[in-house]
């Protein structure tokens, strides 16, 4: 795949670790599904096996960010989430809160905090990116976590509530969006690092999900929390410099919440098709097998037309998540918001196929003999986080108007 131009062919390398994660994802993820699903618990066992396999591990996530062709974390995250979406999702969890202290970190705090937001085999540490608040989800700009900065010992001191936090109030690194300046709305916030440990920083009420049931998430209280001033991601200085320009009338660049929703979307979109295909795969072979009225179920029309729509939904939403991947990482504009198309047709297609699936097997796919129903659960929240698809649709609305759609 070339700067020059798209083609939906994955190098040797990609294929490579493709396989190497399905084999993860098939003996090791899906046979636990049901069971982490059922006890809605971190799955500590098999993050500490994909961690010991090298699959959770900073280089891992590093070297799939950097390949080339941009699609090495898009295929590995399809893979995962065919596997298992909670259990996949408590695994690469923490590359929420790695990509906000990429996209505003200085080298020096990425060598610090990543590497803390991983741990190592023998032991293993979780990040936590926290954006949303009680009445902040869609409008970043609404978030009331304040930060003060105190000019005599040069500490930031952070006061809120934060939710729907991925891995929050377990982390070991937590990465926290906070207001400066109400007054600015989202170009007066900044991002901040909370160590392990700090005093002040608590988990609220975990909260009890419809799916992806494997993945923690709660609510993060901070209450006066002081933190140096080297936790501020990117520095004072900078800081400075774009809330002075906004003052003035400038331009601050994107805001930081915004920013990592924006880098992350086809990561999302990603794990959408994984479920998506899942779903379609395991109605295809029932039907198959299936036998009604003294023929395979897959033999009537109705079915096979409907299994028809299903794989070409699942190959239209792969192929946007694949161009999305591939301009990100060539540096090629999303002016149609076409990061923003692939997280609204992924998701959409995740819960559309999963639910025909259901349809497919019928009052068998209704109950937890099959994975089918669970497939559905996890589906549903690709249309609620990283952007509902009404914002989705809201962003590729302005996108391709060029007018100020509300």
């Amino acid at each position: 795949m070339s700067e020059t131009g798209f083609c939906p062919e994955l190098s040797a390398d990609v294929r490579e670790v493709r396989d190497w994660v399905h084999e993860f994802a098939a003996t090791v993820v899906r046979p636990a599904g049901a069971e982490w699903d059922e006890r809605e618990e971190t799955p500590w066992p098999v993050i500490q096996e994909a961690a010991k396999i090298g699959l959770y591990s900073l280089d891992f996530f590093a070297q799939q960010w950097f390949e080339p062709s941009g699609l090495g974390l898009i295929v590995a995250f399809e893979e995962l989430f065919w596997g298992d979406a909670g259990i996949g999702l408590s695994i690469v969890g923490t590359g929420l809160a790695a990509a906000a202290l990429s996209a505003s970190g200085t080298s020096e705090q990425m060598g610090e905090w990543l590497p803390q937001m991983f741990g190592t085999p023998d032991d293993i540490k979780l990040g936590a990116f926290c954006a949303s608040e009680p009445d902040a989800g869609s409008d970043v700009g609404a978030i009331r976590t304040r930060a003060v900065y105190d000019e005599a010992s040069g500490d930031w001191i952070l006061n809120g509530v934060k939710t729907w936090a991925t891995n929050g109030g377990i982390a070991n690194v937590h990465v926290v969006v906070a207001s400066v300046d109400p007054s600015l709305g989202t170009r007066g916030q900044a991002t901040f690092v909370v160590p392990p440990g700090t005093p002040g920083l608590s988990m609220g009420q975990k909260f009890k999900k419809h799916g992806i049931r494997a993945s923690h998430t709660a609510e993060v209280v901070l209450d006066n929390v002081r933190l140096p001033g080297s936790c501020l991601l990117g520095g004072k200085e900078k800081l400075d410099a774009r809330l002075a320009r906004v003052r003035e009338g400038g331009r601050s660049g994107e805001q930081a919440a915004l920013r990592t929703f924006e880098t992350t979307r086809p990561s999302v979109a990603a794990m959408a098709v994984g479920i998506a295909r899942a779903g379609f795969e395991y109605a295809r072979d029932y039907a198959r097998e299936r036998e009604q009225f003294g023929r395979k179920i897959g033999e009537n029309q109705a079915i096979a037309f409907l299994l028809a729509d299903m794989a070409t939904r699942v190959d239209v939403a792969r192929l946007m998540t694949w161009r999305a991947a591939w301009m990100a990482r060539n540096g090629r504009s999303f002016n149609q918001a076409e990061g923003s198309m692939c997280k609204l047709v992924a998701g959409e297609t995740a819960v559309w196929v999963t639910e025909q699936a259901i349809q497919i097997l019928g009052g068998a796919g209704y109950t937890r003999e099959h994975p089918v129903e669970r497939f559905h659960r996890d589906a549903k929240i690709y249309t609620i986080f990283e952007g509902t698809s009404e914002i989705q649709r809201l962003i590729i609305g302005r996108a391709v108007t060029g007018l100020p759609v509300r």
